[in-house]
């Protein structure tokens, strides 16, 4: 029962993780664009550059946590544990 818990209470913060990882990077992003649009005038080139600067950089994250994730996984598998 104890096992169980932790291994959703680790599940939880894993997916909370992803997802603040996404809204972090897509909000510095856009606050990036917004900034430099304010300072050159460019309205909303720089924005959307930057935001898609920023969903991508969440997207990778995603990837890097989710890749060590299963590297976690996987080692805990191939240990009999």
């Amino acid at each position: 029962m104890a096992d169980d818990k932790r291994q959703l209470f680790r599940s939880l913060g894993f997916l909370s993780g992803v997802g603040i990882s996404m809204v972090a990077a897509s909000c510095i992003g856009l606050f990036i664009g917004y900034t430099l649009d304010g300072w050159w005038g460019t309205s909303p080139w720089m924005t959307l550059l930057w935001l898609g600067f920023g969903i991508a950089s969440g997207f990778r994250n995603i990837f890097i946590l989710t890749r060590r994730a299963l590297r976690e996984q996987d080692g805990k598998d191939g240990d009999g544990t």
